[in-house]
């Protein structure tokens, strides 16, 4: 079993009970769900380092995923709470590489991993473009502090920014 006390000091970007409607028929969470669970997490993990929908359009931008790999660990069902809590791993001038980790609180288990490359983009011309210097900044800053983290991200290692 994993130790995800580690995982909890993560900040955490987004929190639900799993409803009955999430089910499928072997009667654990279905994994549109858990993607689902994991966009709501990168929503508020970009607003975080200032990528908010007000920034996104006044300054026609966005952001695209690249890459993502997902690992399933444990069963979640109906009426358990999770919590995705983030790890900034990575960036280049255009991307970032972070990973995504749900904890099951009902359970203190972790339930799944998501880890993604995606990157700054302009909207107008529906290219990837190099974060503007006052997020970098802020990406910088969380890199640093995520860096001092005692202990390495279980990533797939194929997934590079």
């Amino acid at each position: 079993m994993i130790d995800i006390t580690p995982l909890q000091s993560l900040p955490r970007f987004h929190r639900e009970t799993i409803p009955a409607s999430y089910l499928d028929v072997m009667g654990h969470m279905n994994i549109r769900y858990y993607m689902g669970i994991f966009d709501e997490a990168a929503w508020g993990f970009f607003a975080h380092f200032g990528m908010t929908l007000d920034y996104y359009q006044a300054e026609n931008s966005g952001a695209f995923a690249l890459e993502q790999h997902i690992r399933y660990l444990a069963e979640v069902h109906v009426g358990e709470t999770v919590a995705v809590h983030t790890r900034l791993l990575g960036r280049s001038a255009k991307r970032i590489h972070f990973m995504h980790f749900m904890l099951n609180e009902t359970t203190n288990t972790l339930a799944a991993t998501l880890e993604v490359i995606a990157s700054h983009a302009d909207t107008r011309q529906r290219r990837t473009s190099p974060f503007p210097p006052s997020i970098a900044a802020q990406l910088d800053a969380i890199l640093a502090a995520h860096g001092r983290l005692d202990w390495p991200a279980p990533v797939c290692g194929v997934l590079r920014p």
